[in-house]
C-alpha cells in the first residue's frame, strides 16, 4: 500500500529558509506584504516530516503525503481564522501583518465549504518560514513540484555565529529544543548531526557552531543541485547583505519568480525593517532580535570592524582545526556573495 494525496488546496507556496541568524524572518515579513501572500507561518510540522525522512524513519511517499495534507489544512484553517497567532509580540503574529484586520474579519465570515470558494477566488500564496530545511527538502519537492518556490537566505558566517552559540548553550540540551533527535551514545542528538555525530559529541559549543555551519552549507549545496536536476526545483538564493543594502536589484525578480508583485504595503514594510540600510549590521531594535544576539552597531565602525568583532568573539573559544574551517567558510562566502571590505 502506498500513502498518497493527489488533490491539493495549495496552488503556490513560498518557503523562506536558512541557517539560524541568517535574517530569514526579515524576508518572510517583506514577502508577506506582496500581493496575495499570507502571513508568515513557521513550518514546524513540515520540518519534522523532512527530518524523519532524513533519518530513514518514514518513507519519501509518506513524508510527501503528510506535507501535502499539512499544508492544505494549514491554508484551509488560515482562511477561516483558525489557529492564527494573535500574540502581539511574535514575529508570526497577525498583529504584525501589514493588514491585520484581514485576519480578524476572517473570524466572522462564512467558513467550511464556502472557504473553498474563497481560496479559488483569492488564490492565496502560503508563506512558510523554515530552519535549515533545504538540505533535507526532497519530500517538499515531491509534494509540491513547481508549486513551490524556495527562498534560500545566506549570510556571512560570522554574522550567524552569535545567535547559533546562544542556541547551542541555552537551547539544544533544553526541553525547549523541539528538533527531531536520534539516540547516540546515551544522548539525544539533532537529526542534522547524523553524518558528524561523533564530532558533535567531541566538540565544545562554539566548535559545534562552526561544524554546524560547515556541514549544513556543504549538504545544502549538494542537495540544492540534486533537487534542481531531479525536480526542476525553483530555488532562489539571496545574500542577506546584498539585499539589505540594495533591495531594488533583487525584489522585483523575486516577486516575479514567486508569481506575485510588489505593492505599497511591501514598500512600507521594508521601511519598517529599515531596508535599505547604510550598513549591514544595522537593523530593527526589538526584543526578540536582542534575545537572539543582535545589538546595535557602533556608529563609527566599518563593515570590516563589525565582522572582525564577531570573529574575536568566536575564535578564542574554538580549537585550531575549527579556526581553519571558519577561515575557509569566510573565504568562500566573501568570494561568492559579499566582502566587508567592498
Amino acid at each position: 500500500m502506498i500513502v498518497s494525496r493527489r488533490e491539493h488546496l495549495v496552488d503556490k507556496v513560498v518557503i523562506v529558509d536558512g541557517l539560524p541568524g541568517c535574517g530569514k524572518t526579515l524576508f518572510s515579513k517583506i514577502i508577506s506584504a506582496m500581493d496575495r501572500v499570507e502571513l508568515l507561518t513557521f513550518a514546524y510540522e513540515i520540518e519534522n516530516y523532512c527530518a524523519l525522512h532524513s533519518l530513514g524513519e518514514i518513507s519519501l511517499n509518506a513524508a510527501q503525503a503528510q506535507i501535502s495534507l499539512t499544508s492544505d489544512v494549514q491554508l484551509y484553517d488560515m482562511m477561516m481564522g483558525r489557529n492564527v497567532n494573535f500574540r502581539p509580540s511574535d514575529l508570526s503574529s497577525a498583529i504584525q501583518y501589514h493588514d491585520y484586520k484581514k485576519y480578524f474579519n476572517r473570524l466572522f465570515r462564512e467558513g467550511d465549504d464556502a472557504t473553498l470558494d474563497v481560496i479559488n477566488l483569492e488564490q492565496p500564496i502560503l508563506n512558510l518560514t523554515s530552519h535549515h530545511l533545504l538540505a533535507h527538502s526532497e519530500p517538499i519537492w515531491k509534494a509540491f513540484g513547481d508549486r513551490c518556490v524556495f527562498v534560500e537566505v545566506v549570510r556571512h558566517p560570522l554574522y550567524m555565529t552569535r545567535q547559533q552559540l546562544l542556541n547551542e548553550q541555552k537551547l539544544f540540551e533544553s526541553v525547549k529544543n523541539f528538533d527531531v533527535c536520534f539516540s547516540f551514545k546515551g544522548k539525544d542528538l539533532p537529526f542534522y548531526t547524523k553524518e558528524w555525530k561523533d564530532l558533535y559529541l567531541e566538540s565544545n559549543p562554539a566548535e559545534r557552531v562552526i561544524h554546524f555551519i560547515d556541514n549544513l552549507t556543504k549538504k545544502t549545496e549538494t542537495v540544492k543541485q540534486k533537487m534542481k536536476d531531479k525536480y526542476g526545483a525553483k530555488i532562489v538564493t539571496i545574500s542577506f547583505e546584498e539585499f539589505v543594502t540594495n533591495p531594488d536589484k533583487i525584489l522585483p525578480r523575486l516577486a516575479k519568480i514567486i508569481g506575485t508583485k510588489v505593492t505599497e504595503a511591501t514598500v512600507k514594510v521594508m521601511q519598517e525593517q529599515e531596508v535599505p540600510r547604510d550598513k549591514v549590521a544595522n537593523g530593527v531594535d526589538i526584543s526578540v532580535y536582542r534575545r537572539c544576539g543582535w545589538s546595535p552597531s557602533n556608529a563609527n565602525s566599518t563593515e570590516k570592524d563589525e565582522v572582525q568583532l564577531r570573529r574575536l568573539e568566536i575564535e578564542s573559544e574554538i580549537n585550531a582545526d575549527s579556526v581553519l574551517i571558519l577561515d575557509k567558510l569566510i573565504k568562500n562566502y566573501e568570494a561568492k556573495y559579499w566582502n566587508p571590505e567592498g
